[in-house]
């Protein structure tokens, strides 16, 4: 396997050692890598991908079900859908340097296409699903709870960030925009580096495969920073 590093590193960092490393590898496969090493004798993560979104919707639906009793069903969508959307996943993939492992073909690993949040989330979701297929759905219960539920009010906000930094600015009298602070990448694969600008003086950046993605990081980056500081 061509990655950056061993697989046995990802098993140490997520606690889960596969019985059938051929799942593992298959949740690491981008079809790029697939079209590029058709000798290899594991698939790409598509299909596991598939299963991966269910179990994981699955389990959080369950999680909120018994954790949040007032919730009424329109809430409990919304909520799940912080927790599984594709900048969060990305976000718990961070934590396990899920993107350092990820099999890519040589032209989307020169185009950075490992640290697309898009490509990242579809990993993490193929890696829960060789999970579940591996130990069933208690291993991939614990997998999930250990690196998607372990922080939910963080999750959430990130999720929800922008409107949330806005309500703060509201009540608080201040201005707030956001500046573009570098772009980089060809025309098809843009990299944005967004500034939240909090009453003319920068509070953070990040950078985002799109404009909005990376406001949304840098929102979030300012909660924390503010919550910090207040205490």
């Amino acid at each position: 396997m061509n990655n950056r590093y061993p697989i046995e590193k990802l098993e140490e960092k997520i606690g889960y050692s596969f019985k059938d490393k051929k799942l593992l590898k298959t949740a690491l496969t981008h079809s790029s890598y697939k079209n590029e090493s058709e000798t290899e004798e594991w698939d790409d993560y598509e299909r596991q991908e598939f299963l991966g979104d269910a179990v994981l919707e699955l389990v959080s639906s369950d999680y909120i079900y018994h954790h949040h009793p007032e919730m009424r069903e329109g809430e409990m969508t919304k909520f799940r859908a912080s927790l599984v959307c594709e900048p969060t996943l990305a976000e718990c993939a961070k934590e396990i340097d899920l993107s350092d492992h990820i099999l890519l073909g040589k032209g989307e690993d020169r185009q950075d296409s490992r640290h697309r949040d898009s490509i990242v989330s579809d990993v993490f979701e193929a890696l829960i699903g060789g999970i579940f297929l591996d130990s069933g759905l208690k291993g991939a219960k614990d997998f999930i709870y250990r690196f998607v539920l372990n922080d939910i009010e963080h999750r959430s906000l990130f999720n929800d960030s922008k409107s949330k930094l806005q309500d703060v600015i509201q009540a608080e009298g201040w201005t707030l925009e956001y500046v573009l602070a570098e772009e980089s990448g060809p025309e098809h694969m843009k990299r944005f580096t967004m500034a939240a600008v909090i009453n003319g003086k920068e509070c953070a950046r990040a950078m985002g495969s799109s404009k909005k993605s990376a406001e949304q990081k840098a929102a979030y980056e300012c909660l924390k920073k503010l919550e910090k500081e207040q205490g």
